[in-house]
């Protein structure tokens, strides 16, 4: 009866949703606007035709001179729908007329230097995206993407499951982060690896968040189990804002 109840609890699950984060690398002003005008002006429309609610688009607080960076951050719910979007929208006929300029830019004046793809799937503890609450203007928002490599794939599970069966993310929103997603990598650079973004009115209010998270007692009980520790080796923290056009 246990075996029966438990497959059940698993088969009613939420279905995780799948995400893609892209992240165009250049250099110059003029890459930059070709990028952001085909972003709202073609690629987000299209993924919105194509079913896809919110999109993310993201540019650092510290831009790099030599290495500029746009994050576009898309959920899918299935890896199906995540796989064959390409083709669905080469199918889109007002796309391949408003992204003209950007596709067909000459291989001496491309738009960007690369594109770094990464592929995740949602946590259980929170299967889909959310929408940030908040009424601060978009442009004052700070966002905040977390990577977390481990030493192992073991010691990736156990931070993993930290979240998840250790209610880390519970922590979080009990104490107002307002996350964006929690996800492992499941194709990436940087592997193992899990991914996830918070946001905050402004980096004060962020500071102060971080600050009660530290000090919450669930952390440092989190902390103290022996099943947590050591499980990750290098931690990359990226401060964003959101692009006006940004659905999140």
């Amino acid at each position: 009866m246990l075996l029966i109840s438990s497959a059940n609890s698993r088969a009613n699950a939420p279905s995780r949703n799948y995400y893609q984060l892209k992240i165009y690398h250049y250099k110059t002003q003029v890459q930059e606007d070709q990028i952001g005008q085909y972003l709202q002006l073609a690629y987000l429309p299209a993924l919105h035709r194509a079913g896809i609610k919110n999109v993310g688009v993201f540019t650092p607080v510290d831009q790099q001179d030599t290495d500029r960076r746009i994050y576009v951050f898309t959920p899918f719910h299935s890896l199906d729908k995540l796989v064959g979007i390409d083709q669905q929208l080469q199918a889109d006929g007002k796309y391949m007329a408003d992204s003209k300029d950007y596709a067909d830019a000459s291989f001496d004046h491309a738009p960007y230097s690369r594109v770094e793809i990464i592929i995740m799937q949602a946590f259980p503890g929170m299967p889909s995206p959310a929408v940030p609450n908040l009424t601060v203007a978009k442009a004052n928002r700070v966002y905040e993407l977390r990577s977390y490599e481990s030493p192992t794939e073991k010691y990736n599970l156990s931070k993993v499951r930290m979240f998840n069966a250790g209610d880390e993310i519970g922590l979080f929103r009990r104490l107002g982060f307002n996350a964006v997603f929690y996800s492992e990598v499941i194709a990436g650079s940087h592997m193992p690896n899990l991914m996830y973004m918070t946001t905050f009115t402004n980096k004060e209010d962020r500071d102060k968040h971080w600050e009660s998270f530290f000090s919450d007692p669930q952390w440092k009980t989190l902390t103290a189990d022996a099943e947590y520790k050591n499980n990750v080796s290098h931690a990359d923290i990226v401060f964003l804002h959101p692009a006006e056009y940004s659905d999140f």
